[in-house]
Formats: C-alpha cells, sequence, structure tokens
C-alpha cells in the first residue's frame, strides 16, 4: 500500500453520519443530479463509480487531484471506483471554449495512457470487496464501427441539446468555430457511462462543474438506451485568488508528476496558501478530521503569522503525492536555503530543485560573489554589491561573504552549486560549470 493510502486510511474522518454529508462539508458538491437519490445511494449498500482522466498531456495536475481525493474518499466509505483513462477521448480532447486542440499522435496518447494509470493507481486501493478498477475506453470504441456508432449510440442524441452544451455554445459563438469531431466528444464521453454501466453496473460519475454538459450526456445516454437514472456530481473548479483556473494552456497548472513540478515547488505552493483559502484547502485536499481542521482554522484567526495550518496542509498534500521522505526533502531544503539547517546534507536532486525555483544564473568557478550578484539580479550594479557586501548583508551557503572579490567555486557546495543570498530573505541560486 502506496503512502497516500496509509495517510488516508489512517486519517479518514469518523464524524459525519454518512459520505455525502463528508462531500457537502468539505465543499466537494456543486451540482449533482437528484441529490436525495444521491444521498441515498452513498448511504447505502456498495456502489460503483467511476471518473475520468483523459490523457492530452504527460501528467496529472491539482485539478485532476481534487477528483481523484472524491474518489478516495467514497472508496474508504466502502464504495467501488473504477478509474477510466481515456484512450481514445484522449485522441480527441474535449472542446475548450477558445480554439481547436491539437490532436496528439497515436503512440503519444498510449505513453500518456500508461502514465496517467500509474498516477490514478496511487491513489486508490487495490484490495478488498470494493477494489479499484482501471479502464480504457479504447477497448470498447476502437472495435465499434462508423456504422454502429450512429445507429446504437448517435441516435439517441438530439442536436439541439449538444449545441447548448456550454463548451460548444461558447464555440459556435467564436471565430474558430467547432470541428465534427469536437463536436461528438460529449458522445464519446456518454458512451463512457453506458459501457460502465453495463459491465460494471456503475451508477455514478464524478467530475469538476465544468464537465457537467459531458457528465449530464452520460446520464442521458443510460436513461434512453437502458430506461434507468444514474447519477452525476460536478464539484467545484479549483481557482486562483483572482477566480482563474489552473490551467495547462496557460502555464499555470500543478503538475503531480515530479519530473514537471518538483516535490519542493509542489510543497512551497501549497506554503503560500493565502489566509481566505486555507480553511477550503484544507477541506478540499487532505483527510484531516473535521475538528483538526477547526482547530486549524481557529489558529488562522488567533495567530496567523505562525502559519500552522499552510504547514499542515503543505506536508498532508505533499506526503499525499509524492510521499513522506520527498516532504521531509523539500522541508529540510526550506530551512537550510534560509539558515535553518546544513546545505550539504541536502540530496543534490531536492538543493537543484530548490534553487531552479529562485532567480538564477549558470557561471564559471572564476567568477566573483559581487558579480553573481548582478547577475542574479540581487543587485542591479557592481557597485551597490559591494555596498551590500560592506554592510554585511550578503551571505554564500550561509556564510557571510567578507569579500566581495572571491571566486565562487572558493566556498561552493560539493555538488558544484551555491545558495546567495541578501539580507534574510532574497535569495538565488548559482551553478557552477
Amino acid at each position: 500500500m502506496s503512502d497516500a493510502l496509509i495517510l488516508a486510511a489512517q486519517t479518514n474522518d469518523d464524524s459525519f453520519d454518512d459520505v455525502w454529508e463528508e462531500l457537502l462539508w468539505r465543499g466537494h458538491v456543486q451540482l449533482s443530479t437528484d441529490a436525495e437519490a444521491l444521498k441515498e445511494a452513498l448511504s447505502g449498500p456498495q456502489i460503483t463509480y467511476y471518473c475520468g482522466f483523459d490523457p492530452t498531456a504527460p501528467s496529472l495536475h491539482l485539478g485532476h487531484l481534487v477528483q481523484l481525493i472524491i474518489m478516495r474518499r467514497l472508496q474508504l466509505a466502502g464504495h467501488r471506483p473504477l478509474g477510466l483513462v481515456g484512450g481514445s477521448t484522449g485522441l480527441i480532447g474535449d472542446p475548450r471554449p477558445t480554439s481547436e486542440r491539437t490532436l496528439n499522435e497515436k503512440d503519444v496518447v498510449a505513453a500518456w495512457v500508461t502514465g496517467l494509470q500509474a498516477q490514478v493507481s496511487h491513489y486508490l486501493s487495490v484490495d478488498g470487496d470494493n477494489a479499484a478498477v482501471l479502464v480504457n475506453n479504447l477497448d470498447w470504441t476502437a472495435p465499434l464501427s462508423a456504422i454502429d456508432f450512429l445507429r446504437d449510440i448517435g441516435k439517441h442524441y438530439r442536436v439541439g441539446t449538444m449545441l447548448k452544451k456550454d463548451a460548444v455554445s461558447a464555440r459556435l459563438n467564436s471565430d474558430a468555430g467547432i470541428s465534427y469531431t469536437e463536436f461528438s466528444y460529449q458522445i464519446l464521453q456518454g458512451l463512457d457511462y453506458l459501457e460502465l454501466y453495463r459491465q460494471y453496473g456503475c451508477v455514478l460519475q464524478i467530475g469538476g462543474s465544468d464537465q457537467w454538459g459531458n457528465l449530464t450526456s452520460g446520464t442521458d445516454l443510460v436513461r434512453r438506451a437502458e430506461s434507468v437514472s444514474v447519477h452525476a456530481l460536478g464539484s467545484p473548479l479549483l481557482t486562483k485568488a483572482d477566480g482563474t483556473k489552473f490551467s495547462k494552456s496557460e502555464g499555470t497548472a500543478i503538475w503531480l508528476d515530479p519530473a514537471l513540478t518538483s516535490p519542493y515547488a509542489f510543497y512551497q505552493f501549497w506554503i503560500n496558501t493565502d489566509d481566505a483559502d486555507i480553511v477550503s484547502r484544507l477541506k478540499v485536499f487532505t483527510f484531516l478530521d473535521r475538528s483538526e481542521i477547526e482547530r486549524l482554522a481557529e489558529a488562522v484567526q488567533r495567530e496567523p503569522f505562525k502559519r500552522e495550518a499552510q504547514r499542515h496542509l503543505a506536508y498532508e498534500i505533499t506526503s499525499l503525492v509524492h510521499g513522506t521522505d520527498a516532504t521531509d526533502a523539500a522541508i529540510a531544503a526550506t530551512r537550510a536555503l534560509f539558515g535553518q539547517g546544513d546545505l550539504v546534507e541536502l540530496d543534490a536532486a531536492t538543493l537543484e530543485a530548490a534553487l531552479r525555483e529562485l532567480p538564477n544564473t549558470t557561471t564559471s568557478p572564476s567568477a566573483t560573489i559581487v558579480e553573481l550578484l548582478v547577475d542574479t539580479g540581487l543587485t542591479t550594479s557592481l557597485g551597490e554589491a559591494r555596498r551590500a557586501v560592506a554592510q554585511g548583508g550578503v551571505y554564500l551557503n550561509n556564510v557571510k561573504v567578507e569579500d566581495g572579490t572571491a571566486a565562487v567555486a572558493d566556498a561552493a557546495l560539493p555538488s558544484g552549486m551555491a545558495v546567495l543570498r541578501r539580507g534574510k530573505k532574497t535569495l538565488a541560486g548559482v551553478f557552477i560549470q
């Protein structure tokens, strides 16, 4: 069992009468089909539910993590998850509101499917009578002929309804328009729900609220094809302080793959959470129980300068995604950069990841410290750099610089890196070639 599953199992919140009540309290529900019927279904015997993830990038990101955590909460409540990675829908791409997607090559998408399946499985248990099952929608779409698709699936869809979907409507009113390929995406996602209902008895799909049109495409198709009512749940979107989404297309995604967002950068993202957002982030992203979150909420009001809630959030979620060892290394790097730990004891990969997040420069061993102050932007001129050194406000690897003309190699770490600091908090990284 992974660190993520151990952590979730040990901290599962038992202060709620049922999982629906917990989902509401944690802010996981923005839209749903019949709420009373869904609550009853979740409070009764085991049901099967699913969430789909399209391989349109090599990694999942924070928006996906919200869904993975909801899936884990439902599994801890006794229900059975299906983790769908869309080998077919990933070849098409969910319509964006602004422009057509660039279609990725089939072999690229296939590789991404494998990677995303590994990420999904990290958060779900594959043991017990509600063990998670990973599925790929290419398995049932690839054998389907165009004629069968139109006769058996397409006949259940009404073009007028399809045109009303938000993403479709936005594109129709834009200069870009929309291709038939992307217009048909909602049918493919509806087909997923129908197939999972038929194969596994799946009766609930979860997703972000921006996917509501695609979620209801599935519930409508199951109702038309099987005369059965099934459920959908749409959770609020994760947004930045200005209300915009975290988006890979805008370059603001926080990735779950450590090669794309290092554990250090991931930890720093959460430690910098605004006080106004911290309680909602604790509810959504951690398995801390209600009483502990309420205690941390009081701490934010009483002693916000201690940032106790932020430290709990950063530790819990970084451990969930990257494991406790990587989290401990990120914390050690944070402390060492500011002179509260030994830089030499940090592993090179963690130190490099930390320095890449700072203003940094690559230089020769003979470069002087005053030159590097300018190169990294810590000062604007050599004269300012010399004055900063003379005033005792410059540190190299947490040691006060006495001679600004000394070569950086004289005090570099064994890894060939160095941490340059001006004052207490202004840092830069140096990589020596």
